[in-house]
């Protein structure tokens, strides 16, 4: 555990070292949100004031719990997982007495840790902007941080999977852009899923992608709690975990196909 515990903290100072690059890509990410929050007003002051049962007030904090879920391992902890497939260092990752899969966890809890500190700051700026949201107490403040925390391995393996992919692909900006895409409209990151026609929404409730930013959001307003609620963190969960065991199946098929050096 305490090599595990080293990894965390060498990402941490990895972000320290490429930090305008990190605050480059999640101010990306608070742009996204403000132009959705922007969209959406004018949406909703446009019409009946209600679109689908959510008015501006569950919309905004709707974006607003997406903007922390979509911002924590985010493209910079995506990159720096593809990277060490890329670069070669996947070679002398095999050599070291660690599970390459757990030692990248803990890397993603290193960089978390610098993405958390940045969520809260720049989402108290957008809280100032755009007004502040009734958050949720009792029963359904446990169950919304329980989901919270849920989402870290869960975006983790959906992450992780990018990186590997890249030993078939060699490339790293096409498949993550694809992932991005994919997870922004199957998690409800901009739309409510409830807002979907029939069969996208079905998809969308039941991939893995919905424990992202639907779940956590749902819980948050109010609009799902007691056995509903429940039943939806164990739906995070049982993805969480297959996915896991998915990527160690991945890997063992990707480290088939390393080659080191014409080795």
């Amino acid at each position: 555990m305490k090599a595990y515990r080293a990894l965390a903290r060498v990402a941490w100072s990895t972000v320290l070292v490429y930090r305008g690059n990190f605050l480059l890509q999640l101010l990306g990410v608070a742009v996204q949100t403000v132009a959705v929050l922007a969209v959406w007003r004018v949406v909703l002051s446009g019409g009946t004031g209600d679109v689908g049962g959510f008015g501006w007030e569950q919309i905004k904090a709707y974006l607003l719990v997406s903007f922390a879920t979509t911002t924590i391992l985010s493209s910079f902890s995506d990159a720096l997982l593809a990277d060490r497939v890329l670069s070669g260092h996947v070679a002398l990752d095999l050599v070291k007495p660690v599970d390459y899969q757990l030692a990248r966890f803990w890397e993603v809890l290193g960089y978390l840790v610098a993405e958390v500190i940045t969520v809260i700051a720049m989402g108290s700026v957008l809280v100032i902007a755009f007004g502040g949201v009734p958050v949720p107490s009792g029963a359904q403040a446990v169950l919304f941080l329980a989901s919270l925390l849920i989402v870290v391995p869960l975006k983790f393996g959906l992450v992780y999977l990018t990186g590997l992919a890249c030993f078939w692909t060699e490339n790293h900006q096409g498949v993550s852009m694809a992932r991005v895409a994919v997870t922004n409209i199957l998690s409800g990151a901009m739309v409510p899923i409830a807002l979907y026609p029939g069969a996208l929404r079905w998809l969308a409730e039941v991939s893995p992608f919905a424990g992202i930013v639907s779940t956590p959001a749902l819980l948050f307003l109010g609009r799902v709690s007691g056995t509903e609620g429940v039943r939806l963190v164990l739906w995070q969960i049982v993805w969480t975990v297959a996915l896991w065991l998915i990527a160690r199946l991945v890997w063992r098929l990707a480290v088939g196909r390393l080659v080191v050096h014409g080795g």
